[in-house]
């Protein structure tokens, strides 16, 4: 018998258990690999994105779904919260641009590395390359009971709480297969529908395999469906080999979900410059050089690897001379700058998604302490939950919110 097992050795898993064992209580942490935080070596590029420095309303505006569940969880355990514990863990912190917070020294695995010594530390016990089967559960007087675990081998590990850590379904090789889901089915749980998100587009146009890697600066995008906006942003965004990707289409993935497909993206490379003012600057750059090739003159607009799609996009003949380009092939060109289309064919995949979108439905758990109102002893806890944000810290800072309101509410019963 313990206090308390937690499936998963993720970020949210591996802080629940050290601040609950570090309150007095027996921990046993179960995880399917062969270490802790697999997924959370790969975050934020390898540096591990901890959170973001930013106030109490950006935060809450930067989570998409659900954001007002967190208001209790990260009000109680907030971005400078986890700052403190995990430099006060001996892991020095920095601040970069958009408030994003890394280790100094940029290597995700000294996150790891302290939140494991914590548990460690505080008695906590890894059962390493174990899965779980099941949660067990016990009817008392018409109120179900979480009482352990069975993990595949057969083996039962009683335990008086039981917390569900196991992530979503985003970059399964690490271990996020979706199995949250079925142990909180198995308590009565709903899960809404589940999708990748902070994902990138695929497009029905194929000629952006010669734009992979082209990475345009200070773009404005826009998303339309049926004559509908659903998108608009300014930002930095690049092309892959089978469609476009980038801060601006990361978030865009988020906010407009399953929706963009079939829908119209449309970039404007010269948001700053209204189509008048445009045209005069391509009037110019013509009349300057008036024996060079159009696709020299194009490469004053754009970066060079883009001007022959842009060319052919524009059924343009790229060895013109600009002093022979027609008024109505100059307006092609400002049209083209101000409004490229590409149409979204399909989002990719959960091996690209950095999370995942759905989840275990939030009405159903206690927002002060991530027990699920169906089952009692039973806690629910970071990516699994029907709550995501976008980019930049946010969601990890979920994970942790949660899981110390958690570990809080697990102490406070012992």
């Amino acid at each position: 018998m313990t206090n308390l097992v937690v499936i998963g050795a993720g970020a949210a898993g591996l802080l629940m258990a050290a601040l609950s064992a570090g309150n007095g209580a027996s921990v046993i942490v179960i995880e399917k690999n062969e270490k802790a935080g697999k997924k959370l070596y790969i975050t934020g590029k390898g540096r591990c994105n901890i959170t973001n420095a930013c106030d109490r309303d950006e935060f809450f505006e930067n989570i998409v779904t659900n954001n007002r569940f967190m208001y209790s969880s990260f009000g109680a355990f907030n971005n400078y919260d986890i700052y403190d514990l995990i430099e006060g863990l001996g892991v020095p912190l920095k601040i970069e641009r958009g408030q994003r917070v890394f280790p100094e020294s940029d290597k995700s695995a000294d996150v790891v590395n302290a939140l494991v010594k914590m548990c460690r530390n505080n008695g906590v016990e890894f059962k390493f390359g174990k899965t779980v089967k099941e949660i067990i559960y016990d009817d008392k007087l018409g109120v179900k009971f979480a009482v352990g675990v069975r993990l595949s081998d057969g083996q039962l590990i009683e335990a008086e709480n039981v917390c569900i850590a196991t992530g979503g379904l985003s970059y399964p090789t690490t271990g996020s297969t979706g199995d949250g889901y079925k142990f909180a089915s198995s308590a009565g749980h709903k899960i809404t529908a589940c999708y990748p998100s902070l994902v990138a587009f695929k497009t029905k146009e194929k000629f952006v395999k010669e734009l992979a890697g082209v990475s345009p600066k200070n773009v404005s995008v826009t998303i339309k469906k049926d004559g509908k906006t659903l998108y608009e942003a300014f930002g930095e965004m690049l092309f892959t080999h089978t469609g476009v990707s980038g801060p601006v289409i990361l978030t865009a993935s988020s906010v407009v979900g399953v929706n963009a497909v079939g829908a119209v993206l449309s970039i404007d490379f010269k948001p700053a410059l209204d189509e008048s003012v445009l045209e005069e600057r391509v009037i110019r750059e013509l009349s300057e050089e008036p024996l060079r090739q159009l696709k020299n003159v194009i490469r004053k607009l754009l970066p060079a690897s883009m001007v022959p799609v842009f060319i052919e996009k524009a059924a343009l003949n790229p060895e013109k001379q600009a002093s022979n380009i027609t008024k109505e092939e100059r307006r092609m060109i400002v049209g083209l700058l101000k409004n490229f289309t590409l149409t979204i064919s399909e989002l990719c995949g959960y091996n690209e998604a950095i999370i995942t979108k759905g989840g275990v439905d939030v009405k159903e758990i206690n927002p002060k302490t991530m027990e699920s109102k169906l089952c009692k002893g039973l806690y629910i806890i970071g990516e699994v939950l029907d709550i995501d944000a976008l980019t930049g810290g946010f969601n990890l800072q979920i994970a942790w919110s949660t899981a110390a309101a958690a570990a809080r509410a697990v102490s406070a019963e012992l």
